[in-house]
């Protein structure tokens, strides 16, 4: 048996950590201020929706700094490009570290942006360089994105406190503990360097696409993309209001951070479960169907049994993160050809966190004029419901069909 060569194994190795990095890096910058949220808005004077609003900044920069990554891959090569993402990030964590108001929404913009040019080369790139380990690879992403939310979500308060034990008072606590996130993108960085001799171009599905713009008058192409905007709309509600909500049903604040990590984590879980084992089902509706349940059985409970958060963290986790999942299969599986499939995605990740962009904003602007957080988690829960059925609707065994064969087609027959 013939061994790799010892510097093309460290190559691949570095490669590999600094993919790994990467991801860690793509979630914990947002996941990691939810925790903080009631001290950020007390020292800020900010109300609930401003609040909201830091986290829907990131998804409004994915939604509209997307279209920029694909250019800077073009341009500059996968290498450079993820390293000027991993830049943005570094420098969005600290202008928002800086401790007013200004700062913090700015910082939170550069950081969306930093992620959105991540979010978008990473998956060329894993296609170009681990083609046959494409699975592995996507369980092993997913994984390290929810570690990251999980462990920048637990440790929020106990930074916070640490800040207050040192008596650091350049900076308000929070922001001390918002800004030791920096540590995942700076590793990155680091672990990234020896890509930079690299100069190369993305694959030639995200290089160049046709257009495939009749998908935006197909319905099955629209059941998918509301499946996936639902799915992020719930999610992000969540991670920004969770540790809040629980705060209020009178958990303290380091329970609530805990409660939240274990939520994110749980998000990841499905990587290792359902990925390896995706091809043997056949007809994905069930399983579909089955994660949006989980997700709505979370949230009921929440609303009827608050003291059991940690079980309906839990459940909720495990259905958004699977759900997730199902959702980026079914864009390949349900679509022709490569091109029709990153317009497809395109499509439905643009629409996808620009409604999830309003999700916070809604639930928060709802708590303010109720003061109670009955009537958010009922509308989430109808949410979930629509979920549900477009579930089963964008799961289904069948091919969206190239412009030719449907071009006669309107939006309201394919969606009937």
């Amino acid at each position: 048996m013939t061994l790799p060569h010892p510097s093309r194994f460290a190559s691949s190795a570095f490669l590999l950590l600094g993919v790994l990095f990467i991801a860690i890096s793509l979630r914990s910058p947002i996941t990691g201020v939810g925790p903080l949220l009631d001290a950020i808005r007390v020292e800020l004077h900010l109300s609930p929706t401003q609040a909201g609003m830091l986290t829907t900044l990131p998804l409004l920069a994915f939604a509209f700094f997307s279209p920029i990554a694909s250019k800077l891959g073009r341009k500059h090569g996968l290498e450079q490009a993820l390293m000027l993402s991993l830049l943005f990030i570094v420098s969005g964590l600290v202008v928002r570290s800086l401790g007013s108001a200004s700062a913090l929404f700015i910082g939170t913009v550069i950081i969306g942006a930093g992620i959105a040019f991540a979010n978008v080369l990473l998956p060329s790139l894993m296609k170009r360089d681990f083609p046959t380990k494409i699975a592995t690879m996507t369980s092993m992403y997913v994984l390290m994105m929810g570690a990251g939310s999980a462990m920048s979500a637990s440790l929020a308060i106990p930074l916070t406190d640490m800040a207050k034990l040192l008596s650091i008072e350049v900076i308000p606590s929070w922001a001390f503990s918002l800004a030791s996130l920096v540590i995942f993108p700076l590793i990155a960085i680091l672990l990234w360097l020896p890509q930079m001799r690299k100069h190369t171009a993305p694959s030639k599905d995200t290089q160049a696409l046709d257009s495939h713009s009749y998908l935006w008058c197909n319905g099955s192409a629209w059941q998918i993309t509301l499946f996936l905007a639902l799915n992020s709309f719930l999610m992000y509600i969540f991670i920004s209001w969770l540790p809040t909500i629980l705060v209020d049903h009178g958990f303290s604040h380091r329970e609530a951070g805990v409660i939240h990590g274990i939520l994110q984590l749980f998000t990841a879980v499905p990587a290792l479960v359902l990925i390896p084992f995706m091809n043997k089902f056949n007809d994905k509706r069930l399983l579909s169907f089955g994660l949006t349940l989980m997700a709505l059985i979370g949230i009921l409970g929440l609303i009827l049994k608050p003291e059991l958060a940690m079980v309906w963290g839990m459940l909720f986790g495990f259905g958004a993160g699977g759900g997730f999942i199902v959702a980026l299969a079914l864009i390949s599986l349900r679509t022709s050809c490569a091109q029709q499939a990153a317009t497809l995605s395109g499509m439905a990740q643009f629409l996808g966190y620009l409604l999830a962009a309003t999700g916070p904003m809604i639930i928060g602007e709802l708590h303010e004029q109720t003061a109670s957080w009955q009537l958010p988690l009922i509308v989430c829960a109808i949410c979930a419901v629509l979920w549900s059925v477009f579930a089963l609707f964008a799961a289904k065994d069948q091919l969206i069909e190239p412009a030719a064969h449907n071009s006669n087609t309107t939006l309201e027959q394919n969606l009937s």
